[in-house]
């Protein structure tokens, strides 16, 4: 039950048609509770496969390009580039880490709307031409650092809904693309078509209309200036949701056969980052403290106090948070809600409870009001979705430690990769076969990665 490979730094066990994800958790938690009860993943490989065929089914024949800063986990980036998705990164260790995977330059952009000059140079050693821009200061400083670059003029969207703030808002307008053309003119820089993102929190999907059709005059003023444009990126924003995909591309399709049809030779790509990582990962954390509060101290401000004052209401304090794999906390809402483990009672009393990570740090609030039965120490929780921009770069807080990450796979996600042609040797190696019903001892733990 051991990889293939001595030296392979992970692994992916291959589940029968009698082995479940909740089968694998439920083995974790038996290893992890009897050899350290530290928090942990298990990573459902053959969702990306099954989110790439679905893509493919709905999106083709526009391209992904994943972005490495979701979830750069090396089953994860594998996996995508056996099924040749491209990728768009935004620093070196990214670039780096997908060169390392032999991928091509050409299925590689380099996305950082602030790039650090050695980084430019970097990509330009590389051969990584194309980039994205949205400003002359960053146009002057590619030119200087590499004069064989690509660009994709970054253009803004007006895609932030009521009550959000504009704090990192990039992109240019369509007033300055034509002063930038004249820049690059100048310099000698190629700019080779347009980019856009629109936010996976964005309601009103005409904000790709008016994207597409922005794009289309910038295409436009390009002409003028002599400039041969071939490609349009659309960006990310895709949240999973096959629903969403489909209401996405029924708005986008009309418009991409009227502006960029397939005669234009222009090719369309996009940045599916969620979309392809998030329902895959799955992360078990344990209960390592608890404590008894006052109630009006959990609750929300403005939110009403309706409890009964004899009830307890308690906070428990969990083995990962925002310095690790809740990182995502300090910046949005969690779009994912606790689970617990242990069976109990559907008639078992809920508590208002709060989590909170391991730094007693009074950032470190993982959810700040839930019910949930009475938990003990050691009790596990187990939070789904959690693939997209909880594995990127490790934190040093605390001593923080990534978990541990076990891959999966189904033997029919298996099947599609072999019968699709596009299971490599390399990849092969990393599977083994894990039987159902079978309780994995320390010693043949099915697969890690660090």
């Amino acid at each position: 039950m051991k990889g293939f490979l001595e030296d392979a730094n992970y692994s992916i066990g291959l589940l029968d048609e009698g082995a479940t994800l909740a089968d694998v958790i439920d083995n974790c938690i038996y290893e992890h509770t009897h050899t350290g009860k530290k928090a942990f993943y298990v990573g459902d490989l053959g969702k990306l496969v099954r989110n790439n065929i679905q893509w493919q089914n709905v999106m083709a024949p526009i391209k992904p390009f994943y972005p490495v800063k979701c979830n750069s986990t090396p089953g994860v980036l594998e996996i995508l580039g056996t099924l040749g998705v491209g990728f768009a990164c935004s620093s070196k260790s990214e670039m780096a880490l997908v060169q390392d995977l032999g991928i091509s330059p050409e299925n590689i952009i380099y996305t950082n709307p602030c790039k650090q000059a050695s980084q430019i140079k970097y990509a330009a050693k590389s051969g990584i031409n194309i980039m994205t821009c949205d400003n002359d200061i960053e146009l002057k400083k590619i030119s200087r650092n590499h004069p064989n670059a690509k660009l994709l003029l970054h253009i803004a969207t007006e895609d932030i809904t009521a009550g959000e703030e504009m704090n990192m808002k990039f992109g240019t307008t369509l007033k300055n693309c034509r002063h930038l053309m004249e820049c690059a003119k100048e310099l000698g820089v190629q700019i080779v078509g347009v980019k856009f993102h629109v936010s996976g929190s964005c309601k009103d999907l005409q904000t790709y209309i008016h994207a597409i059709s922005d794009a289309r005059c910038v295409f436009d003023m390009a002409e003028e200036f002599g400039f041969k444009m071939n490609m349009l990126d659309i960006g990310g924003g895709f949240t999973g949701s096959e629903l969403q995909l489909e209401e996405v591309n029924h708005v986008i399709r009309p418009l991409l056969d009227v502006y960029f049809p397939k005669e234009s030779g222009v090719n369309v790509i996009a940045e599916p980052g969620c979309y392809y990582v998030s329902s895959a990962f799955t992360l078990a954390v344990n209960i390592i403290a608890k404590k008894t509060v006052e109630y009006d101290k959990l609750l929300p401000s403005g939110v009403e106090q309706t409890r009964n004052d004899d009830e307890p209401v308690f906070t428990y304090y969990i083995n990962d948070g925002v310095y690790g794999s809740f990182a995502s906390k300090l910046s949005e809402k969690l779009n994912t809600i606790p689970e617990v483990h242990k069976k109990y009672k559907e008639d078992e009393p809920l508590f208002a409870s709060s989590l909170w990570g391991p730094s007693c740090d009074e950032l470190d609030q993982i959810v700040e009001n839930c019910l949930l039965p009475e938990l003990s120490v050691g009790d596990w929780l187990i939070f789904d979705n959690m693939g997209s921009g909880t594995l990127g770069e490790q934190s040093t807080f605390n001593d923080y430690q990534r978990p541990l990450i076990y891959y999966m796979m189904s033997f029919s996600d298996w099947d599609e990769m072999q019968d699709a042609g596009i299971a490599s040797d390399t990849l092969m190696k990393n599977f083994f076969f894990v039987p159902s019903c079978i309780q994995l001892s320390p010693e043949d733990r099915f697969s890690t990665a660090a």
